[in-house]
């Protein structure tokens, strides 16, 4: 699933922005990242998303997009 969510976005920003993201982490695992550069994409499993709780780390930062 993981995968496939990586790979949609990665064609998707292609697509629109001409753009390459750099792949990171192993499916299995749980999560994946994709970065752009100045923009991170973070793809988690629902259980490594209750564990990391990213959105509480990066809690200043500002979210372009929250898919669920």
């Amino acid at each position: 699933m993981l995968n496939a969510l990586a790979e949609a976005v990665e064609e998707k920003v292609h697509q629109r922005y001409h753009l390459h993201g750099h792949l990171e982490g192993i499916a299995s695992s749980g999560w994946l990242l994709l970065d752009y550069g100045d923009v991170i994409v973070h793809l988690f499993s629902p259980d490594q998303r209750r564990y990391y709780q990213l959105e509480n780390l990066w809690s200043n930062g500002r979210v372009l997009l929250r898919l669920q």
